[in-house]
C-alpha cells in the first residue's frame, strides 16, 4: 500500500524575526550547515508533495534567492501589507493551481527539527479519520508564548487561542498549538474567505480556521507529537544555539548507531550532509562540516575542522583544518596543518606539522612533513619535501605553477621559485633557491659558497659575551696545541675544583 502524499506543502517565511537582532533574516541563519528554512525545505521535499511553497515578504529577494538556490522548483509566493498566518496562507495558496484538491500541509520556515517523516504520519492520519483539519500540538512544562489547545468534553478539538487572547484558565493548559496543520484545501480556501483581524494583534489568525470549520460541523483533530522539539520554533540567538545543539545531538547520535566512535558528542560538530564510514573514530573537538565525507577506519581528530573535505578509508588527521581538499585512503594529516582548496594528498601521503598547502597535488606516497609551504605545485609520487621548503607561487602579480618529479628529494630550507620542472629522481641541495627546471638524475645546487671570516666577532663584537666565549675558545685551542693530549680545562695537580 502506497503511503498518502499531500498535494502541497507551503512553509511560511515571511517573519521579520526582530527578536534576532540580526540584519540576515531569521529563517537564513543556519543550524547543522543549513538555513532554517532550507531545513524546512527539505521536510516538505520529503513528503512527496507535488507543489513546495514558500511565502515570503521580510527581505524578500534575498530569502527568495536562497530558497530557489536551495530548491529551484519551489513556488515563491509574496505575501502583501495584510499581517497575519492565516494572509500568508491565503498568499501561498494563491500562487498554487486553483483547481488543485486533496490535502495541503502548512508548516514553518524557523521549524528546522520537523521532519518529512512525521508530516507523512500526519497527512495519513488526517486522511484516515476523513478530518477537515489537523493540527499537530505536543505537550509542553511552560507553554508561555504558544498557543494553546481547548478540547471539549468529549476530548475533541474545539479552538485554538492565541497565548495574548487566552484567559487565566486557558492559560494553565499545557497543549500547544505547534502552528503545523494539515488541510483540506476546499474546507481552507472557504474558512479563510471569512477569518477577520478582530484580536489583540489585529492579524488574520490561521488558528481561526479551526473555530470556524468546527462551527461548520467539520471534524477538526489534534495529532499530538511525542517529540517536542519537532514543533519548538527559532525567535532568537538562544533559541537557534539550542535547537542546534538538539540537532547535532541527534546528527551524532545517528553516526554512532550506524558504526561510528564518537568519544565525545558534545564537543564534536557535525552538519546534516556530513557522511562517515564505519569504525572510523572522530576525536574530541572535531568539526566536520558542508558536504564532508569520512571513509571507514579513519581517526579524526583531536581538534580538526574538515570543510567540504573528502578524506579516504583508513586516513589519520590531527589538529588540522581543510577547506575543499581530498586526503587519500590511509594518508597522515597533521598536526597543526592546514590544508586549502585544490589540495589534493595521495593515498599514504603525508602533510606533517605547521604545512600549508594549496591547490597542490601531492602524489601517492609523497611526504611534505615539516614547516613547509606548497602551493600551486605537482609533487609526484614517492616524493620527500625536506623542512622549511618554501614554493613561491606569487610574484606580485600572478601566481605560477611548478612540478617535482617522481621520487625525488627537496632538502630542508629550499625555495622553489614558480615556474620550475624538477624531473624524476631529482635532489635539490639544502638551503638552495631553485630558479631554473632541473632534469631527471640532477641535483640542483643554488646557494653561495660558504665563506668563514677569521677575526670577525672580536673586531666587530668586542666586550659581548660572544666574543669572551670566542677568547676562551681560542685560547683553549692554543693550549691543547702546546701541550698535544692534555686537557687544558683540567686543574692542575692539588687546587681545589
Amino acid at each position: 500500500m502506497s503511503t498518502p502524499r499531500p498535494a502541497a506543502v507551503l512553509v511560511l517565511a515571511a517573519g521579520e524575526g526582530t527578536r534576532m537582532r540580526s540584519t540576515t533574516p531569521k529563517v537564513l541563519h543556519q543550524i547543522g550547515g543549513v538555513p532554517l528554512v532550507g531545513h524546512a525545505i527539505r521536510a516538505a521535499r520529503a513528503t512527496g508533495a507535488q507543489h513546495v511553497g514558500v511565502v515570503v515578504r521580510h527581505h524578500r529577494d534575498r530569502v527568495a534567492e536562497l530558497c530557489t538556490t536551495l530548491d529551484d522548483r519551489l513556488v515563491i509566493a509574496d505575501q502583501d501589507e495584510v499581517k497575519g498566518t492565516a494572509r500568508a496562507v491565503e498568499c501561498g495558496l494563491g500562487a498554487l493551481p486553483a483547481d488543485l484538491s486533496g490535502t495541503v500541509l502548512v508548516t514553518y520556515g524557523d521549524v528546522p527539527l520537523l521532519t518529512g517523516d512525521t508530516l507523512l504520519e500526519l497527512t495519513a492520519a488526517h486522511l484516515e479519520t476523513g478530518s477537515a483539519v489537523s493540527v499537530v500540538t505536543a505537550r509542553s512544562a511552560d507553554p508561555t508564548g504558544y498557543g494553546r489547545v481547548v478540547r471539549d468534553e468529549n476530548g475533541r478539538v474545539e479552538q485554538i487561542v492565541e497565548h495574548k487572547d487566552a484567559t487565566e484558565a486557558q492559560r494553565a493548559i499545557t497543549e500547544i498549538n505547534s502552528g503545523i496543520y494539515a488541510f483540506d484545501i476546499s474546507v481552507l480556501r472557504e474558512a479563510l474567505a471569512a477569518v477577520g483581524t478582530d484580536n489583540a494583534q489585529g492579524e488574520k489568525y490561521l488558528t481561526d480556521v479551526v473555530a470556524l470549520a468546527r462551527a461548520a460541523g467539520r471534524p477538526v483533530r489534534a495529532h499530538v507529537l511525542d517529540d517536542l522539539w519537532q514543533t519548538e520554533g527559532v525567535n532568537d540567538r538562544v533559541q537557534l544555539a539550542a535547537l542546534g545543539r538538539e540537532l547535532n545531538r541527534r546528527i551524532c547520535e545517528g553516526h554512532m548507531r550506524a558504526g561510528v566512535t564518537i568519544v565525545d558528542p558534545e564537543t564534536t560538530w557535525i552538519d546534516v550532509d556530513v557522511t562517515i564510514g564505519q569504525d572510523t573514530t572522530v576525536l574530541p573537538g572535531t568539526q566536520l562540516l558542508g558536504a564532508t565525507s569520512v571513509g571507514a577506519d579513519a581517526l579524526i581528530g583531536p581538534e580538526v575542522t574538515l570543510t567540504d573535505t573528502e578524506v579516504g578509508n583508513s586516513a589519520k588527521v590531527s589538529r588540522a583544518v581543510a577547506n575543499l581538499a581530498v586526503i587519500g585512503p590511509g594518508a597522515t594529516v597533521g598536526p597543526y596543518s592546514y590544508l586549502r582548496p585544490g589540495t589534493r594528498l595521495g593515498a599514504r601521503g603525508k602533510i606533517g606539522g605547521f604545512v600549508e598547502t594549496k591547490n597542490a597535488e601531492i602524489g601517492e606516497g609523497a611526504k611534505v612533513p615539516h614547516l613547509s609551504y606548497a602551493g600551486d605545485v605537482t609533487i609526484g609520487e614517492g616524493a620527500n619535501i625536506g623542512a622549511g621548503t618554501i614554493f613561491a607561487n606569487y610574484d606580485g602579480v600572478a601566481k605560477h605553477h611548478s612540478t617535482v618529479g617522481k621520487h625525488s628529494f627537496i632538502g630542508s630550507n629550499a625555495v622553489v621559485v614558480s615556474p620550475v620542472h624538477l624531473g624524476d629522481g631529482t635532489y635539490v641541495a639544502a638551503g638552495s633557491a631553485v630558479i631554473s627546471d632541473v632534469d631527471p638524475g640532477q641535483i640542483a645546487v643554488a646557494r653561495g659558497r660558504q665563506r668563514n671570516v677569521d677575526g670577525w666577532v672580536a673586531r666587530a663584537r668586542p666586550g659581548t659575551a660572544t666574543a669572551a666565549a670566542a677568547a676562551a675558545a681560542a685560547a683553549a685551542e692554543q693550549a691543547r696545541s702546546r701541550h698535544p693530549g692534555s686537557d687544558p680545562t683540567t686543574p692542575p695537580e692539588g687546587t681545589e675544583q
